[in-house]
């Protein structure tokens, strides 16, 4: 069995624009987004290990903000996770899965958390 690092940021608030009604199509929605990435890793992490052994936390929260596409209209939030899964494989070798949640906030009437967990291997 190979081993690997998982990398987790959670509960980022992202407003995108999704939605398939009339009243959703206008205006970005406020969706949280949880992701955890799945990474090959060094056999040993050493006090002095470099940062290059890992991945830096802010590169999956850029994934999950500055790297959706400002304008884009994503009818399902199931395309946002995978707009999300693909950047994460494309920028770095070692990312083998993304795990990506997401609640859509604007639904919820009592605090319930409503969304999807979308998983993708790399290919």
């Amino acid at each position: 069995m190979e081993d690997m690092l998982q990398l987790e940021v959670h509960d980022i608030e992202v407003p995108v624009l999704t939605g398939i009604y009339s009243e959703e199509t206008h205006l970005p929605q406020p969706l949280r987004i949880s992701l955890t990435v799945d990474l090959r890793c060094p056999a040993r992490f050493d006090p002095e290990t470099p940062l290059s052994a890992s991945k830096n936390y802010l590169d999956l929260k850029r994934a999950a903000t500055a790297a959706l596409p400002a304008g884009v209209h994503f009818t399902l939030i199931e395309a946002v996770a995978d707009h999300i899964c693909e950047t994460l494989f494309l920028q770095d070798a070692r990312v083998l899965r993304v795990t990506v949640r997401i609640v859509k906030l604007a639904i919820s009437e009592a605090g319930e958390s409503i969304g999807i967990t979308l998983v993708r291997h790399r290919r």
